[in-house]
């Protein structure tokens, strides 16, 4: 099969690969879209702790071609989504639904293998099936749409409160129509550059801010007088986790949903105890996809304007430099296999 393989941090080949076999409780699925994501880039250089050789791949849909189980045969010739979280199922956080917290705990597309390849295989107890007006590539995108659901009731946000994300990449984006969904209000897209805030400004959002243009204290004093009920902080950057410690009202909440790169980073405790914010870890997608797939399929959530480029496999390359430089416009480029 093709695929595209990682054979250490900075270097990336398109390769054929022998077809993935599943072994009892896993599917093969034929891979229909595979979204490019940031977190690829950081594995691909080497600042994410990956199994090098290793095929990307974390943002997929595709249709089930086989099982390891005759149990599990009804899933055959489905169309559908899965979470990547490989688990026992057994222990006390699995039981109780905290994947994530499993001691066994493996990601597809991170330790194993993932979809940038004509075939994957993924655990049956991950898979949710795909409804058949959802285009494959808008459903690969139920992964980030996860971690913005995810993110939202970590920070116990709630219908009527402001909201501010930092960060207009594929999880602002999320949090912003998972948001609009949800009734907050106000909600406020601040990036640095404004290369993305027209696509945000044209999925809904009632402000944005360019901090290379604009003083985001002094736009935030006009629109979210008393402070902000919510922020999000979702690029995983100093600064901003610094900024957002500042604008969050007295007794608000800070959901940090960027990946920091595992950097040390330095902020104001006072900023935290003095106001009394309440300041949450919100990483990954924590089993949200069959409520992400029923938002769409329902047409209460529309994703389709971050599709920005589809392409083949063989493009992989101009994906990527894409996905690095994010021209005007750009918030994903969807691989689609025939």
């Amino acid at each position: 099969m093709r695929a595209v393989q990682i054979k250490k941090p900075g270097e990336i080949a398109l390769i054929d690969a022998p077809i993935p076999q599943p072994p009892a409780g896993w599917a093969r699925i034929k891979v229909s879209a595979a979204a490019v994501c940031a977190t690829d880039l950081e594995v691909i250089d080497g600042r994410i702790p990956a199994n090098y050789p290793l095929i990307p791949g974390h943002e997929w849909s595709g249709v089930v071609e086989s099982v390891g189980s005759p149990e599990d045969s009804a899933w055959v010739g489905k169309a559908v989504i899965g979470s990547n979280d490989v688990v026992c199922l057994h222990c006390d956080a699995c039981r109780s639904g905290n994947w994530r917290y499993c001691k066994d705990f493996e990601e597809i597309g991170f330790r194993r293998n993932g979809a940038y390849a004509e075939y994957v295989i993924v655990p049956v107890y991950g898979l949710c099936e795909k409804p058949a007006h959802v285009p494959f590539e808008v459903a690969a995108l139920c992964e980030p749409l996860g971690v913005a659901l995810g993110t939202l009731e970590k920070a116990n946000a709630k219908f009527g409160d402001t909201l501010v994300i930092i960060g207009a990449g594929s999880i602002g984006l999320c949090m912003l129509v998972a948001a609009k969904a949800m009734g907050m209000r106000k909600i406020v897209v601040v990036a640095n550059s404004e290369r993305r805030l027209k696509v945000a400004k044209d999925m809904g959002a009632y402000a944005t801010i360019a901090t290379s243009k604009q003083d985001i204290f002094e736009e935030l004093k006009r629109i979210h007088p008393e402070g902000t009920d919510v922020v999000i902080e979702a690029t995983g950057i100093e600064s901003c986790i610094q900024t957002s410690l500042k604008i969050t009202r007295k007794g608000g909440t800070i959901a940090l949903a960027g990946y920091g790169r595992g950097k040390e980073m330095t902020i104001r405790i006072d900023d935290i105890h003095v106001n009394n914010l309440r300041v949450v870890g919100a990483g990954n997608n924590w089993n949200q996809h069959k409520k992400a797939i029923s938002l769409i399929a329902d047409g209460v959530i529309d994703l389709a304007p971050m599709v920005s480029e589809i392409m083949p496999l063989e493009d992989f390359d101009k994906a990527i430099d894409m996905a690095r430089n994010r021209p005007e416009g750009f918030v994903k480029a969807i691989f689609k296999f025939d």
